[in-house]
């Protein structure tokens, strides 16, 4: 009988074709989509997961040259074809339909003033992944420009220069789609952990091109862009009491009623959204968290009554109120199921702090999780039930279910594809 590793690979192996997409409508360049019902969209995030999880594919299990040239082509093309649709300001969509013809939306709101989200900070990551490929920066040299102000539109309009921490604009295509702490709530008030600790992530993945580019000087400046906003995320987003990172309310003042408040106002900065939920865990994976921060995040982790389950790790607690386990879509349901991505994310953390038996508990439970689906179903779904591994929505997900592939190639001593990202803990 075939292993769970097997069945993985096997499945994985039938349905790279199916989301490795060549040019048309409005995307000039080969690209990679997620699959199922996202066919033929072009995703910030959800590209850059892909090709991580291509690129491990490509290192250890496909030994055919004709694909890692055609995965090299096809990742390019994800960060060229988003380049194509960015604006004098620099703004860059989160997502792009290459089925509808006219102006994307989101290329049409900001043109008419009204400040939406922007791509998420995984532009520079996914550079560094084609340039790992590539062996050079040389392929992205001339688009140098495009990234600083890339970078300046972000500052423009996302950083809360009161916090030092930057903002969701709204609650649309945030990753983590209804995560509590940002969905439904007003617009620009949250500091969300996702997005701060995957900045630092994007901001010293910029300091990595721009030394592969010769720019040293400009490297340093983001270097220091990013240790900045470590020191606001330790400041802003650690809770000594409960011993856990939240994303934190920024509308935060004062505020005048006639001769009311007229003494000691408001002086603190932000206040915590105490939900808790998976990206609580990422400054483990950026580098964020010191040791000892760490070491009480993974007792977090490791515990049933809130985030660990037979089938994972929960992508909310499971004692929120809003722990719910709907099949939708738009948005996509984070309130609880398990997501691959979120396992990942867990699972590197645990390493890069040095949890190698957390990480293979972890592991063998996703395994388990997708091998069992693969068995009932004979497919691999978006997301699933943590107590019963029950699949919930979306069949045929590729994507990053890849990911779990690159876990158990990690423990396997294979060098992992987050070698390309810079990594160091930065407190």
């Amino acid at each position: 009988m075939k292993t769970d590793y097997q069945l993985i690979q096997d499945y994985l192996f039938g349905h790279l074709e199916q989301v490795m997409k060549q040019p048309y409508g409005a995307f000039r360049h080969p690209f990679i989509d997620p699959g199922s019902i996202y066919d033929g969209n072009l995703w910030d995030w959800d590209s850059f997961w892909a090709v991580f999880s291509l690129m491990n594919l490509a290192e250890n299990s496909v030994p055919d040259k004709d694909f890692r040239t055609q995965l090299e082509l096809h990742a390019a093309g994800n960060v060229l074809n988003f380049l194509d649709f960015q604006l004098e300001d620099g703004y860059i969509p989160m997502m792009v339909d290459g089925k509808l013809e006219g102006e994307p939306y989101l290329i049409a709101k900001h043109k008419e003033g009204v400040v939406l989200n922007m791509h998420k900070p995984f532009l520079c990551q996914q550079i560094c992944l084609v340039s790992g490929m590539k062996g050079s920066f040389g392929w992205i040299a001339d688009k140098l420009p495009q990234l600083e102000a890339y970078f300046a539109c972000y500052d423009r309009y996302y950083l809360n220069q009161n916090c030092g921490l930057y903002v969701w604009a709204d609650d649309v295509m945030i990753g983590m789609d209804n995560d509590p702490a940002s969905f439904g709530r007003p617009r620009f008030s949250t500091a969300n952990i996702y997005l701060n600790s995957f900045m630092v992530r994007e901001l010293r993945s910029m300091a990595k091109i721009l030394r592969g580019c010769g720019e040293n000087t400009r490297a340093e400046a983001y270097e220091q862009k990013a240790l900045t906003l470590v020191g606001a995320v330790q400041e802003e987003c650690w809770d000594k009491r409960d011993r856990f990172f939240y994303s934190v309310d920024v509308d935060i003042k004062t505020r005048a009623y006639d001769w009311f408040h007229k003494g000691l106002g408001v002086f603190w900065k932000t206040l915590f959204i105490k939900t808790r939920a998976w990206s609580s865990f990422l400054p483990m994976l950026a580098g964020i968290a010191s040791r000892d921060q760490a070491a009480e995040l993974v007792k977090h982790t490791l515990d049933p009554e809130t985030f660990w389950s037979p089938s994972g790790v929960r992508s909310l607690s499971y004692d929120e109120k809003m722990y719910n386990l709907e099949p939708t879509n738009n948005p996509s349901n984070w309130l609880g199921g398990i997501w691959i991505i979120v396992q990942y994310a867990v699972f590197r953390g645990l390493l890069n702090y040095g949890y190698r038996s957390e990480a293979e508990m972890l592991c063998s439970n996703v395994m388990k999780l997708l091998g069992d689906d693969l068995r009932k179903t004979g497919t691999l779904h978006e997301y699933y039930n943590p107590e019963t591994g029950e699949p919930i929505v979306n069949g045929d997900f590729v994507n990053w279910n890849i990911l779990a592939l690159n876990m158990a190639d990690e423990l396997a001593g294979k060098p992992s594809i987050d070698r390309y990202l810079p990594f160091d803990i930065l407190c």
